[in-house]
């Protein structure tokens, strides 16, 4: 109820709602409306005329923000708003809202801060700004018109065409064009035109002469500018504040020289601050510096005054927030032997001729084992070995069958051994990296390996062998790379490997690593899964051993010798899937 009726009092006072009684004339005036950058801020100056009042407030859907000024009129239409962006203000309109009120609407990108002072014969309101921007100016002229003396007039067009502002969705800044043509014009007539057209304060250095002779035809005038300027061996640049210097190189470099340093201190968000150490020293001056603070991730930037800015703005556009990328592999392993073995040895002796290879035999006469072999010479005794050397390791069968024929013994044994060993290991590693950083991963053990060395000892001598514990790591591990391209596609370079150890059969003879490895670039879609290494490799070792002639007949060959089969396989897959995570994705 109470602001109602609030409300109900400020428009009865604001439209003179007193029956019988007119509401008095407005004394004052609305003249211009500026946009104009200041250091570090941007100011909307309406400029003013005669004993005014001033009230702001806020609106939102757009988000605009409102000054009415009570008891003034506008003085005359000026300018509309070129439409482009400066500093968030987006558009500003102004218009006889009442009889006694003006009212002028500024459009913001987003609601901000600001401040509304009286300043003399201008209400200035202003906020902050992190990059300059050009002037606009309700009352700035519509067309930049050389001294009449210096045109050049033709039949086919005017002589000087009206700028347009073009803005478009896809340059927002885009500034205004000129058309404008000079014959024999002094240099300092067509700063000055420059000057008019773009509402900037341009002053020209002292001693600078020259005459311009040039036809521009529908131009951003900050490039028909710096073309003008480049013809009379010129440059400018833009000083805080605003105001554009032009002046021989050789005076502006010596205006570095002597201009104030100034220290700002550029904070930095997503990246290191050390890392950018060495691309903002390439565009400091001679005199400038920059450090990195640790602590607060921040870089202190020293450099003169208008530097000082443009490096703040270039920290600002490295300082991007990158897209991380989840990469998930899957590593598979198949290590597959077969082994197939089949062999008989044979022992044949009499009473009196002993071969203890194969069979223990005993002293007839002792009973006790002998512990040499023994051949007599002479007499009907005869002795035989076939493939006494040949052994299955750990044999599935072994059948010894004894017969005596004679007075000879004949023992038969026969072994057999069919083995079958799979191994399949499958990994599926997950790992989420920031775009452009190596992320690494390891999934093994460290196992302990048994090495026997021998020392010398103190007199030269060998000493006892020694034993010592090494660790060896294995596993799996999984090394990525990943860049995020432009058109949302992965380029990675990645790096895997597995590895295992492998005792070696005999004593002390130390151990092999087996290791199964792929490095390889590639470029991905986003989701997409890809195979980025195969292998295959297969072993095969035939062994067979046995009597001569005999082991070759058919069929009863098999009965004279050792046989033996073994095939290795290993397979080798590597399949890999980024996705990269945008902002809000888990």
């Amino acid at each position: 109820m109470t602001s109602k009726l609030l409300f109900a009092l400020a428009t009865a006072a604001l439209v003179g709602a007193t029956p019988g009684r007119a509401a008095p004339p407005p004394t004052g005036q609305v003249t211009a409306v500026s946009v104009v950058p200041t250091p570090g801020r941007a100011e909307i100056v309406i400029n003013i005329r005669g004993a005014v009042e001033v009230k702001d407030f806020v609106l939102r859907e757009p988000n605009r923000l409102v000054i009415d000024v009570l008891g003034a009129t506008l003085s005359a239409s000026g300018a509309t708003y070129d439409g482009i962006n400066r500093a968030g203000v987006s558009d500003v309109r102004y218009s006889q809202f009442r009889p006694d009120v003006v009212r002028v609407a500024i459009y913001l990108d987003e609601q901000r801060d600001y401040r509304v002072e009286r300043d003399g014969d201008a209400v200035r309101i202003s906020f902050g700004a992190d990059q300059s921007f050009l002037a606009w100016s309700s009352t700035a002229p519509s067309e930049l018109k050389p001294p009449a003396e210096h045109i050049r007039p033709t039949a086919a067009e005017p002589e000087v065409t009206p700028p347009a502002p073009v803005v478009t969705a896809a340059h927002a800044e885009q500034q205004p064009r000129i058309t404008v043509t000079w014959d024999k014009a002094d240099i300092s007539d067509v700063v000055a035109g420059f000057a008019a057209f773009s509402g900037k304060t341009i002053v020209l250095g002292k001693d600078i002469k020259g005459t311009v002779s040039a036809e521009i035809k529908n131009q951003p005038w900050p490039e028909a500018f710096a073309a003008v300027l480049a013809t009379q061996g010129l440059q400018a640049i833009e000083l805080p504040g605003g105001i554009i210097r032009v002046d021989s190189p050789a005076a502006l470099a010596a205006l570095d020289s002597i201009e104030p340093l100034q220290t700002r201190l550029v904070q930095v968000n997503y990246v290191t601050a050390s890392s950018l150490i060495g691309s903002v020293g390439a565009i400091l001056t001679k005199r400038g510096k920059v450090v990195a603070d640790t602590t607060s991730n921040s870089l202190i930037v020293t450099d003169t005054r208008s530097r000082v800015v443009e490096v703040a703005d270039f920290v600002k556009n490295l300082d991007i927030r990158t897209p991380q990328v989840s990469i998930q592999s899957k590593l598979i392993f198949v290590d597959r032997t077969d082994v197939q073995s089949l062999g008989l040895r044979y022992d044949l002796g009499g009473s009196e001729v002993f071969f203890n290879k194969l069979v223990q035999r005993t002293d007839p006469a002792t009973g006790d084992p002998f512990d040499r072999n023994t051949v007599v010479v002479g007499g009907e005794s005869v002795a035989g070995i076939a493939n006494a050397d040949a052994l299955i390791v750990s044999p599935a069968l072994e059948v010894v069958w004894r017969t005596a024929i004679g007075g000879f013994d004949l023992t038969t044994f026969v072994q057999a051994l069919q083995r079958v060993e799979v191994a399949d290991v499958q990994a599926e590693p997950l790992i989420t990296t920031l775009d452009n950083r190596e992320a690494f991963i390891n999934v093994g053990e460290d196992v302990p390996v048994r090495v026997v060395d021998v020392s010398s000892g103190a007199s030269g001598t060998a000493g006892p062998p020694k034993a010592t514990v090494n660790f060896k790591e294995t596993g799996i591990k999984l090394k990525v790379t990943p860049h995020v391209t432009n058109n949302r596609q992965v380029l990675m370079k990645v790096v895997a490997e597995r590895s295992d150890i492998r005792t070696l059969a005999a004593a002390d003879l130390g151990f092999t690593i087996r290791k199964q490895n792929a490095e390889n670039q590639l470029l991905v879609a986003d989701g997409e899964t890809a195979v980025i290494g195969g292998l295959t490799v297969t072993e095969v070792n035939q062994i067979r051993s046995g009597i001569p002639l005999l082991v070759d007949l058919p069929i009863v060959g098999k009965l004279f010798g050792f046989s033996s089969n073994e095939e290795h396989r290993r397979d080798l897959i590597i399949l890999i899937t980024p996705r990269i995570i945008d902002d809000g994705q888990s």
